[in-house]
């Protein structure tokens, strides 16, 4: 009998252990739908008649706990500027050919490029009306982007994902939560208090300042994530591309 039969065989009681006390700890939460959290409760009642907006979830990431949500927008931030000073090449190569040679391939997923992109703009802009907001339609956002990859290629992805372009911007998007936070203390107000008001309920200017700290997110994490795509794309993708059409 190998190893790799006895290591398998050995590990068959312990994921069978692993599943029961998964399902253990399942089986004591409450039913679907019957939510018991004071906190979740507080804010559904608050939210619309305080912040005008209709997705509770974006009046707590962007007004009740913005300063959380600042927080997770520089370990981000920092995240990403490691894996740049890690995987960064000092000096530019000429990116290898494409191994997308259909044409179909490349009309089809032209399409859904433009589809997913305008979805993810679309989960943005109505982040406070229905379920979504700058997380979520960011990397939306940077998904379509990556589709450029998978669609057409490796020089096409390289033209678009412009890591010159890519850097300011990943930085101007925080540095807008930042300056909307100190423009309200400049007014004499908490830091990120909403300047312009609640808004109007159920329309894409309810929140008041709150879709501009949106938006912001919305651009720092598209750019973060585009920036990852294509930094892991250069350091282990395109030699492999290299390689084989060279």
């Amino acid at each position: 009998m190998t190893r790799a039969r006895i290591r398998g065989i050995l590990a068959l009681p312990v994921l069978a252990a692993l599943g029961v006390f998964l399902f253990w700890g399942l089986s004591g939460l409450p039913p679907f739908g019957h939510y018991h959290g004071r906190y979740g409760q507080l804010i559904s009642a608050v939210a619309v008649p305080e912040r005008h907006t209709t997705n509770a979830v974006s009046a707590i990431v962007f007004d009740y706990r913005g300063f959380d949500t600042l927080g997770e927008e520089f370990i981000l931030f920092a995240a990403v500027v490691g894996v740049v000073l890690l995987l960064r090449k000092e000096e530019d190569e000429d990116p290898p050919r494409s191994p997308v040679r259909s044409e179909q391939l490349r009309l089809i997923g032209g399409l859904f490029v433009g589809v997913a992109f305008l979805i993810g703009l679309w989960l943005v802009a109505f982040g406070f009306v229905t379920p979504g907001g700058g997380f979520q339609g960011g990397v939306v956002v940077a998904g379509a982007i990556l589709l450029v990859f998978l669609a057409a290629g490796y020089r096409p992805w390289v033209r678009l994902a412009n890591e010159k372009a890519l850097d300011p911007m990943e930085g101007l998007g925080v540095g807008t939560f930042v300056c909307v936070g100190l423009a309200a203390l400049i007014a004499r107000e908490p830091f990120l208090h909403n300047l312009f008001g609640p808004g109007r309920s159920g329309t894409l200017v309810s929140g008041g300042s709150m879709p501009l700290l949106n938006w912001a997110t919305a651009l720092e994490v598209a750019a973060a994530n585009v920036l990852l795509y294509s930094e892991f794309l250069e350091h282990y993708v395109a030699p492999l591309f290299a390689r084989e059409h060279g």
